[in-house]
């Protein structure tokens, strides 16, 4: 992203964006300011760390800047772009805006100048001056911490925490508002506890957001607590920190604004996708400041919006990044190896604006076997992409012929996280279980997220299902789902007959072709009779078929594309 020519830097792309659309301020995430407000998301590529397992990987590591994808915008253009879509102001987000400093602060100066608020998603491994570039221009910001512990950053390709430390505390003295967050991998609750007691050193007031570890890419599942062990750690913070949140966890009440001395319900939140919230409009507190009943003050700043901003299913937050991987994992499934061919690819896609369609296609089986063809056609690939096309299509029409016979379909519900987190019902998982011979009672919910919405415990008992799937992505240990669901008053069919499902395989329902393994999996228990599926044994011979490597159950983890986490690109 940089040149040094004769002792002077450069940057290779300025004023390049990858992405440029409205998001609203929670699914940045930002809690504590203008809530509700609409900003337009800016986003380069590259990053100035190499952390495991980031999320951003395909902007950060695998995208090229050089691509037509990634097009050339002044800094007019994108506080004009600003304005026609009625924002607030600008958001750098998803990839650090020190990958691309002297853009960031050149499209920053002049938002100023026109009145629009700046703000930005960032590590903060600034130094003292380039911090001091922008501090005038910054409204608001959030750090992302890796941890507390030198190592933390070494593993990422710095040296250690220090610099960080030292600007969070010259952010907050200088007025802007900082809401900082730290990544929660199992085992190391200890260095987020650090973090948050050095946090509350600076200001009880700075939202701490714990962001529940995903295990993508190249790290072990391991890491990944469960929601239940992030809310246990979320309880304690709050000892000491007045506002904790918890994102990556479907159902989550730490998601919600509560007073800290009388604990009431100021702002009510739901997930929204990896690293998201979004604000429901009708549970806002009418005065932001102070809480209603006690009238203590609370640490948020800016008026409400009148309205929460909806954004599009791939725009706005971490979803686009998804997006990237889901194309990446079809290709993969075709034999692509090469990195060169996987961006060919999305430049390809991307130059067509075809990302509504997208999340249409990726979401139905016989729609998903076309977009197949359709990579196939655009890497060269087309006879790969047929064999794969085959096989997903005859497994569909195998279990469709059978379900032919059944006489009764199960009423089938799908949850994310938490009990009460139901899937959207037009979303893929809810398909499979209609193409497997069940009935979807998601598609009977009123409301609608992303990836899905809240539901109260007595609409879930009304609707009564017979069996429960839990999500493989964002899922939740059978224990911790009963007991969740005694808790919460939810007695049903499902819950008293112990029908309650797992997948044997992450991310094998949503996310790339490997949903053919789920959908084998709920052929199994919603007609045992009929169908008979040897699971690992249909994921050894797709591995072996598709992917040309051993199936490996120890090296799987949440990553959509890559088959392993030892997996990786050329």
């Amino acid at each position: 992203m940089y040149r040094n020519t004769g002792n002077v830097v450069e940057e290779l792309y300025p004023d390049h964006y990858l992405l440029v659309c409205p998001i609203s301020i929670e699914t940045m995430p930002m809690l504590h300011y203008h809530p509700a407000a609409k900003f337009l998301q800016i986003s380069t590529v590259g990053c100035n760390f190499d952390c495991p397992g980031c999320i951003s990987t395909v902007i950060v590591k695998e995208f090229d800047p050089s691509r037509k994808a990634v097009k050339r915008m002044s800094p007019d253009k994108i506080l004009q772009e600003a304005e026609k879509q009625g924002c607030e102001g600008i958001a750098f987000l998803m990839n650090d805006p020190l990958a691309a400093f002297r853009t960031f602060v050149s499209v920053g100066t002049k938002a100023k100048e026109r009145g629009l608020m700046v703000e930005c998603a960032s590590n903060a491994y600034f130094t003292e001056d380039s911090l001091s570039r922008v501090l005038p221009i910054l409204d608001f910001i959030h750090v992302g911490f890796k941890g507390y512990s030198d190592a933390s950053y070494i593993e990422c390709g710095a040296r250690n925490v220090g610099p960080v430390l030292r600007n969070l505390r010259i952010l907050k003295n200088q007025g802007v508002h900082t809401e900082a967050s730290c990544v929660h991998k199992k085992g190391r609750e200890h260095e987020v506890e650090a973090l948050a007691r050095h946090v509350s050193r600076i200001s009880q007031d700075i939202p701490f957001h714990v962001m529940r570890y995903v295990p993508l890419e190249d790290t072990s599942a391991d890491l990944e607590p469960s929601i239940r062990e992030s809310e246990e750690l979320c309880e304690f913070l709050r000892t000491f920190v007045k506002h904790v949140y918890l994102f990556n966890s479907p159902g989550t009440r730490f998601l919600s604004t509560f007073c800290p001395s009388c604990n009431e319900l100021l702002f009510r939140r739901e997930f929204y996708g990896p690293m998201g919230a979004k604000l429901k409009v009708n549970a806002i507190a009418p005065e932001p400041h102070h809480c209603p009943s006690c009238q203590t003050g609370i640490s948020v700043r800016g008026a409400i919006a009148p309205y929460s901003f909806q954004e599009e299913m791939f725009e706005g937050g971490y979803p686009f990044t998804r997006a990237l991987e889901i194309l990446e994992s079809i290709l993969i499934a075709i034999g692509v190896t090469r990195k060169s061919d996987v961006v060919h690819a999305w430049d390809q896609v991307l130059g067509c604006n075809t990302f509504p369609q997208l999340h249409r296609d990726i979401q139905v089986p016989k729609s998903f076997l076309d977009l197949v063809a359709d990579l196939g056609n655009i890497v060269g690939r087309n006879k790969e992409a047929e064999r794969l096309v085959t096989y997903l299509r005859e497994k569909l029409e195998f279990v469709g012929r059978q379900v032919q016979k059944i006489t009764k379909r199960p009423r089938v519900y799908y949850a994310m996280g938490k009990p009460w987190f139901c899937i959207n019902g037009d979303r893929m998982e809810n398909h499979l279980v209609a193409f497997a011979g069940g009935e979807s009672i998601n598609r009977m919910v009123q409301g609608k997220g992303r990836p899905g919405t809240e539901i109260s415990s007595e609409v879930l008992n009304r609707l009564d299902p017979e069996i429960i799937f839990i999500s493989s992505m964002f899922g939740s240990p059978l224990d911790d789902f009963y007991s969740e669901c005694q808790k919460a008053g939810i007695d049903v069919d499902a819950t008293r007959n112990c029908r309650v499902h797992q997948h044997p395989i992450p991310v094998s329902d949503f996310g790339s072709p490997r949903w053919i393994l789920g959908f084998m999996h709920i052929a199994n228990v919603l007609h045992p009779e009929l169908f008979r599926f040897d699971i690992e044994e249909e994921a050894k011979a797709f591995y072996k078929d598709f992917y040309h490597v051993e199936f490996k159950p120890r090296e799987l983890n949440l990553s959509f594309a890559k088959p392993l986490r030892t997996w990786a690109l050329t």
